[in-house]
Formats: structure tokens, sequence, C-alpha cells
């Protein structure tokens, strides 16, 4: 089974961890196909888009699942360090999402400038998705501050 290209924005870092943007009713089922072990979700569960009773539906695949709720108007440190520490403690495959897989490819070029990855190339990888250094959208301004940080 190949990787899903109707899963919003969906992007494979390596074989063993991928992302998205949000996931619908019939996502779990077709992650635990490609061998996913473990979903974390960046998103807020209130948000429209959200799945509703993602944990229950990701435990009936056998995946598990760590939520770190990122309110996109406030993205802190804390949330990257907590994202470092699941994927560390967690046995692979891993898929991680949120909406639209904005939060997730920015906390993936401050984690990948952690270690080592040239700031060219981690700009380029999270640019594929979004790139907020890029913008003047006044509501960017907590992920430029974060980014730049």
């Amino acid at each position: 089974m190949g990787d899903p290209s109707d899963i919003r924005n969906w992007r494979r870092r390596s074989d063993a961890i991928t992302t998205s943007g949000r996931l619908e009713a019939g996502d779990p089922a077709r992650l635990a196909a490609l061998g996913v072990r473990h979903v974390v979700n960046l998103a807020l569960d209130d948000h429209p888009e959200a799945l509703p009773d993602e944990a229950e539906k990701l435990a009936a695949e056998r995946i598990g699942y760590s939520h770190i709720p990122v309110p996109f108007d406030a993205p802190r440190r804390e949330h990257v360090a907590e994202l470092a520490r699941v994927l560390a403690d967690t046995k692979g495959p891993v898929h991680v999402h949120c909406i639209m897989n904005w939060r997730v490819t920015a906390f993936f070029y401050l984690l990948d400038l952690e270690n080592g990855v040239p700031k060219r190339e981690a700009r380029a990888r999270m640019a594929t998705v979004w790139d907020p250094l890029a913008s003047d959208d006044p509501r960017l301004a907590p992920w430029k501050a974060l980014l730049s940080s």
C-alpha cells in the first residue's frame, strides 16, 4: 500500500515518520495498514475539522495516541520539546498531524535545526507545506517569533 495522496498535506519524512493535516473517519484503518503504531495530534480537540473520538478510533486499530494541543495563536517551545520527547519515547512508525500540517512542519523545522540540519534545507522541507517566515500576515507573528528564536 502506497502513501495516501488524499490525506491533507501528507508527507513522508522517513520510513519511521509521516505527517499530515487532519484525519478523517477512515484514516485510522489506513494508517494501521501502512504500519503506523503511534499517532501524535497537535491540533485542538474543539477545532471544527478535528476527528471526533480520535483516540478511541486509533485504539480500535491498535495504534497508540498522544495529544499535544497547540493553540495556533500561542505555539511554545515547550510544545516542541514535548513532541521531541514523545518521538524519542515511542516505538514507530509514528504519524504526526494537526489540521493543515502547519504546526507539524513548523515543529519539525525546529527539530531539524536542533539535529544539525542546515537551515536552508530545514526551511525548504517546511516550505513544501507552508512558510510562515516568508509571510507578513500579522496572525503568524507567534509562529515567526517561535521559528526565529
